[in-house]
C-alpha cells in the first residue's frame, strides 16, 4: 500500500505537466475547432531554447532558464499560428492539420540536428529536498513542478474568466460569426490563443526537464500523444476536464509503471483512452448538445 501511495502521489504531481499540455490542445480546439499537432514539439523546443541561456551565461540560475523557456514557448506558438493557420482558409481543416504535422517534424528535426540526438542535462530546483512523513516521501522537485503548474492554471483561468480577452476568447469559441458582428477581431484572438498556449507549453517542457533532470529529443512524440489523450479524456474544449484528466493520467501511468514496468506503461494508458472512447466518448466534461 505504501508503494502504491508513493507511486500515485509522484504520478499526480508529475501529471500537472500533462494537464498543461492538455490545456494547450484544448484551448486551440475550443477556439478554432482544430488540432495543433505541433504543440508538443513546440513545448519541447521552448524548453530547449531555455538551455541556450546556459551557453551564453554559464551558471545562470534555473529561474532564468525556466523564464526563457516560457517566453520561447510563446514565440514558437505564434510562429506555428502564423505558418500553419493564418494564411490557410478556415474552410480547409485538413490543410491546417497536415501543416501542423509538418511543423512537428520540422521542429523535431531541428532539435535532433542541433543536439546530435543526445539528451542534455536540465537545471532543477529543490531536487535535494525531501518531505518525509514516516516512510512516505514527497520529492521537492515534483512539488515545485506541481506548484508552478497550478499557478499557471490559476493564471489561465483568471485570464479566461476575469478579463476582456478571456471574454472575447469564449465568445469566439461559442459563435465565431456572432463574435465578428460584435466587433471582436477573431484573427487577433486566435493568434493570442496560440501565444498563451505556447507560454504554457514552454513552461511545461521546462518543468518536465527539471523533474527528470534531462531533456531528450525523444520527448516530442510522447508529449504529443499524452496531450491528445488528456484532451480526449477531459472532454474536447473543456479546460477543467484537461486539468483533471492530466492529473489522472499522470497518477495512472505511475502506478502502472510500478506494477507492470516502464515497457508496458504507455500500452495501458492507450487502453484507458479506448475505454473512454467506448463508454464515455465525450470525455469527463462532455459538451452539452444544442445552442449555448
Amino acid at each position: 500500500m505504501l508503494d502504491f501511495l508513493q507511486a500515485l502521489s509522484d504520478g499526480v504531481l508529475f501529471g500537472a505537466t500533462y494537464a498543461l499540455i492538455g490545456i494547450g490542445f484544448t484551448l486551440v480546439f475550443g477556439v478554432m475547432h482544430k488540432i495543433n499537432m505541433a504543440y508538443g514539439a513546440a513545448s519541447v523546443g521552448g524548453a530547449y531554447c531555455g538551455l541556450l541561456v546556459l551557453q551564453v551565461m554559464a551558471g545562470a540560475p534555473p529561474l532564468v532558464v525556466f523564464f526563457c523557456a516560457f517566453l520561447a514557448g510563446g514565440l514558437l506558438g505564434w510562429l506555428v499560428y502564423l505558418t500553419c493557420f493564418h494564411f490557410i482558409p478556415i474552410t480547409n481543416p485538413l490543410a491546417t492539420l497536415m501543416a501542423t504535422v509538418g511543423m512537428l517534424l520540422l521542429i523535431d528535426e531541428i532539435i535532433v540536428h542541433t543536439t546530435a540526438g543526445m539528451p542534455m542535462a536540465y537545471p532543477a530546483m529543490f531536487d535535494d529536498v525531501m518531505l518525509r512523513v514516516g516512510e512516505f516521501t514527497l520529492r521537492g522537485d515534483l512539488m515545485m513542478v506541481f506548484a508552478v503548474s497550478v499557478l499557471c492554471m490559476a493564471g489561465l483561468l483568471a485570464l479566461l474568466y476575469r478579463t476582456r480577452l478571456g471574454l472575447a476568447t469564449r465568445a469566439v469559441s461559442q459563435q465565431t460569426v456572432a463574435a465578428l458582428l460584435c466587433g471582436i477581431r477573431v484573427g487577433q484572438v486566435n493568434a493570442t490563443t496560440f501565444v498563451v498556449t505556447g507560454l504554457l507549453g514552454g513552461i511545461a517542457g521546462a518543468m518536465i526537464g527539471a523533474s527528470v533532470g534531462t531533456l531528450s529529443p525523444l520527448l516530442t512524440t510522447p508529449l504529443t500523444v499524452k496531450g491528445l489523450i488528456v484532451t480526449v479524456i477531459g472532454g474536447l474544449g473543456s479546460v477543467p476536464g484537461a486539468i483533471i484528466a492530466g492529473l489522472m493520467v499522470g497518477g495512472f501511468e505511475s502506478v502502472l509503471q510500478l506494477y507492470r514496468g516502464v515497457t508496458e506503461r504507455d500500452l495501458y494508458v492507450m487502453l484507458l483512452l479506448f475505454v473512454f472512447l467506448v463508454f464515455r466518448p465525450g470525455g469527463l466534461f462532455a459538451a452539452k448538445g444544442g445552442r449555448d
